[in-house]
């Protein structure tokens, strides 16, 4: 099978591709560097010639609202229009849990365009919404550290390791478009203050969380369970635990 994967340079992507090559697949990356344009369309008809599945993995340059906005508006509308040409038979999207209930923030608002973009196109789809990654456990700590302090709230945290994510890119791109949404988060869920000081205790690094209720994210306001789950989800497989011994 011919399998485009947009944003396949990224940190899902290669892991993505690598999976579905050694699975045998025809797999094409869709990304500047190997002549794929998403925003001026350039390379995109060739790259879809013959394509079955596109997995859409990208990311705005910025998370600025007006950057995110206009890439995922554009790039959403030049890749239904190839998509519809070259007959698509499944079109996955990586989203993110919580999209829908913090329109307010211009990233995801840019995210929910995405979807909608191809959930009204006609395009058999499906949508993959996941938690943050554990990956993301060091930004927290730079963007929400100061000095040796680390100032973190008590939001409801459920993070999932990559690895898990691309498990599950490559299951459902593989099987028949859902068309629906579908959630996945890591297997558990606790306040984020708890990974945080779990995560800085056993690598070791010389910071103190400070905890608050500002149920705030990466000095976003969000609603206090915005970043889990509100209902059925598919699990990933590794714990919080076994990921930092992984990587520490």
């Amino acid at each position: 099978m011919k399998i485009l994967v947009i944003g396949g340079t990224g940190l899902i992507g290669k892991t993505v591709c690598y999976k579905l090559n050694k699975a045998g697949h025809e797999v094409v990356v869709g990304a500047r560097s190997a002549g794929v344009d998403i925003l001026t369309g350039e390379g995109l008809a060739q790259a879809l010639e013959g394509t079955e599945v596109v997995i859409d993995l990208s990311n705005s340059a910025s998370p600025d609202d007006e950057t995110a906005l206009n890439f995922f508006r554009t790039a959403g509308k030049n890749i239904a229009s190839a998509e519809k040409l070259a007959g698509v038979k499944h079109h996955l999207i990586l989203s993110i849990v919580g999209t829908d209930r913090a329109q307010y923030i211009g990233y995801l608002r840019a995210k929910k365009d995405q979807e909608d973009n191809i959930i009204n196109s006609g395009i058999p789809y499906t949508i993959i919404r996941a938690t943050q990654f554990h990956e993301h456990i060091d930004t927290i700590i730079s963007v929400q550290g100061e000095g040796d302090k680390v100032f973190v709230s008590t939001v409801d945290y459920q993070p999932i390791a990559a690895e898990d994510v691309t498990n599950y890119v490559v299951q459902f791109a593989l099987g028949e478009p859902k068309q629906k949404i579908v959630e996945i988060a890591g297997p558990e869920k606790a306040p984020m203050t708890d990974f945080v000081t779990k995560y800085l205790e056993t690598t070791g690094i010389e910071k103190t969380v400070v905890p608050n209720d500002d149920d705030k994210y990466m000095f976003f306001e969000i609603p206090k369970s915005c970043l889990v789950p509100t209902g059925d989800f598919y699990k990933g497989e590794m714990d919080f635990d076994t990921w930092i011994e992984k990587n520490k």
